[in-house]
């Protein structure tokens, strides 16, 4: 089993964790769909339980996940193997659980406070493993404020560790003064890499945690030119930060690199996925991607790039040439 550290905290997580977006069901945000349908609830809790039974033992989920719903199924799926996972979850969007609506932003130190109390209720803990703030933007001029309040949640033993769920370096460099700060989450797949975050990573002795690893879904190889995302799904009536699907289908540009690296993605038995998540592990020491999973097929898949490992330096190299990448 391959064992990552979160940063400088010290905290050990599985190299590949699970992502609970998908597991909190449907919610709104700025009149369009953010979540990814409408989801079972027992394939949820079936889907962490077999993830666990792998050896997946980082689980990353968000409070405004389905306005609460995530959270409260990850509750119900750890029930008795708390001390046997890491979770980490996020603030800042401020949302109404009954109308699952995101309705703005808060990241006043009063509202944090709240929110961590809020997420520790629906996850049913004494404590988050890492705590992020889930505003990709927010003001750095607010940065010494925020560690203030996130450092005083670690004196009273509410949160282990913070990071900042944002592609911005200039904003992860700055929060990583933080003497608690472990982690930036940041989009990265092989579709999509991001060296100067994983820079500011090495850096600041930051963990790199991978939202999209396997781009939304693109390299799990189940869709191609003609699929079509349904309307309730963040991926069919795209928000305008989605640039790998475009009205629902995926974008040709990204499907076009896909194909190109696919024989080496797949190589050695491994599916499309999971050499996906094997380019990450090779990409840096410091990734932990989270492949968003919600059913027992995903996690079987998921976690069976713990099995076969990094891509080669070779590898990882001829990927490169392919997608016509700086050396």
């Amino acid at each position: 089993m391959i064992v990552r550290e979160l940063g400088r905290s010290g905290i050990q997580v599985s190299a590949v964790g699970f992502g609970a977006w998908a597991i909190g069901g449907p919610f709104v945000s700025g009149g369009k769909p953010a979540g990814w349908g409408e989801v079972d609830d027992d394939e949820s809790v079936a889907a962490v339980h077999r993830a666990l039974d792998l050896g997946v033992t980082f689980f990353d989920t968000a409070d405004v996940y389905g306005a609460g719903h995530s959270e409260r199924v990850l509750r119900r799926a750890l029930a008795g193997r708390r001390d046997d996972v890491v979770i980490a979850t996020k603030f800042g969007n401020v949302f109404d659980p009954a109308t699952r609506t995101v309705t703005g932003r808060d990241i006043s130190p009063g509202y944090i406070r709240q929110a961590c109390a809020a997420s520790l209720e629906r996850l049913g803990t004494d404590r988050i493993d890492l705590y992020q703030l889930h505003i990709g933007d927010a003001p750095l001029e607010q940065v010494d404020d925020l560690i203030a309040t996130l450092e005083a949640l670690v004196d009273d033993g509410l949160i282990r560790a913070y990071g900042w769920s944002t592609d911005d370096p200039e904003r992860a460099a700055a929060f990583a003064k933080g003497p608690h700060c472990a982690a930036v989450q940041h989009e990265l797949s092989v579709l999509r890499d991001a060296p100067a975050m994983l820079a500011v990573c090495d850096t600041h002795e930051l963990a790199s945690v991978n939202r999209g690893p396997l781009a939304m879904g693109l390299l799990s190889g189940k869709y191609g030119p003609s699929s079509k995302l349904p309307d309730d799904d963040v991926r069919g009536d795209s928000p305008a930060w989605m640039t790998l699907f475009r009205d629902g289908r995926p974008a040709p540009e990204f499907l076009a690199m896909m194909e190109a690296i696919r024989d080496v993605l797949t190589s050695g038995g491994r599916t499309l996925a999971q050499g996906a998540l094997g380019w990450l592990l090779g990409r840096s020491e410091r990734t932990v991607p989270i492949p968003g999973i919600r059913t027992v097929a995903q996690a079987e898949e998921n976690a069976g790039a713990l099995g076969h490992g990094p891509l080669s330096a070779a590898e990882l190299a001829q990927i490169g040439e392919l997608l016509h990448r700086p050396a």
